[in-house]
């Protein structure tokens, strides 16, 4: 099923028309994460950092469902489990540990929520969220997801290509860049973190956001995105690492010059601006060459790293020429 389709974007759909589904607490109730007793669980945490958010989720995520149809864009590998990828999460706004934003983030309210296009636009302008959403038919992409800590998941995903949009925006021709800028509100975020120059922003080559890979993104395994996994809009870029994907997005801003990104800027020894996934390229303190899945196993497994995260054929083309370990 499809959400309608509008020819503009300026037209509104109330977010009471989408139809609520308590899922999660069914989810809870039929899945089983930990087979055995304390034992067990002692060991599970003495192998595997932040094992409590990661296997015991305890926070209850309040869903609605978000209509949306097959892509092409998907992987067959088996996906991480709902509860796990909604319970170990980096959202920094959130908290620190991975088990910080399932507890924390109900805090944010994503309605009224609008989004600024700025910059090197036609039109610079601000638009409704349910505006963006009814915009285009939602699909669903099932996209491997690779963190710079090492740790992966496979995730369906539910949106619309990222240059749908940036298409409507009409950047001008002499933007090369588009600039990701996530929200900050001490009063809905009251254990902000401090010594991080906020708000979270990110950024992309024009290109980059253009490929048909980099997706627009409202929902998560067919329900709209739980406040903890960057609702009510983010990006989602699979081949990159994870922190290149900006959540709870308020500002799309268009320049001719490579953007201000968070990670980039505290630390760009660790924390490329093109940050990639590459296996060849260690991360200063951890080699990037294998990754941990987290899956519906009780323990994360090793596997190798791919290039492009398993997306080269899609994306290395945008890189040709580029010495990659320069160009992290």
């Amino acid at each position: 099923m499809l959400l309608r389709r509008s020819e503009s974007l300026h037209s509104t759909i109330q977010s009471s028309e989408i139809t609520p589904q308590d899922a999660f607490e069914q989810y809870r109730r039929q899945r089983r994460f930990v087979i055995g007793g304390a034992a067990t669980l002692t060991v599970g945490a003495l192998a595997y950092g932040h094992i409590p958010g990661l296997l015991l989720p305890s926070s209850t995520v309040h869903a609605q469902t978000l209509p949306s149809a097959p892509s092409k864009y998907t992987t067959t590998e088996n996906q991480t489990p709902f509860a796990k990828a909604t319970h170990y999460n980096n959202f920094y706004e959130f908290g620190t540990d991975k088990s910080d934003p399932a507890r924390n983030a109900h805090t944010l309210k994503t309605r009224p929520w609008t989004v600024q296009v700025t910059g090197m636009v036609k039109k610079p302008q601000t638009l409704d969220i349910d505006a963006i959403l009814k915009y285009r038919p939602t699909e669903s992409r099932i996209y491997r997801h690779r963190c710079v800590e090492a740790w992966s998941m496979v995730i369906p995903w539910d949106g619309y290509s990222l240059s749908e949009f940036i298409n409507f925006c009409e950047p001008l021709p002499s933007a090369k860049y588009v600039q990701f800028v996530s929200l900050v509100d001490k009063k809905q975020m009251p254990d902000l973190p401090g010594g991080y120059d906020w708000p979270y922003s990110e950024g992309l080559r024009l290109d980059e956001a253009m490929n048909p890979l980099a997706l627009l993104t409202f929902g998560c395994y067919g329900q709209v995105l739980p406040n903890q996994n960057g609702a009510p809009i983010r990006v989602v870029m699979p081949w990159k690492y994870g922190f290149k994907n900006a959540k709870s997005i308020v500002r799309f801003h268009f320049t001719d010059k490579q953007p201000h990104t968070t990670w980039n800027e505290i630390n760009s020894q660790e924390y490329g601006f093109y940050s990639n996934v590459n296996p060849q390229v260690d991360h200063p303190r951890w080699s990037q060459a294998h990754e941990r899945r987290i899956d519906s196993s009780a323990f994360p497994r090793t596997i190798p790293t791919q290039m492009f995260n398993g997306y080269a054929d899609q994306v290395a083309s945008l890189y040709n020429g580029m010495n990659l370990k320069r160009y992290y």
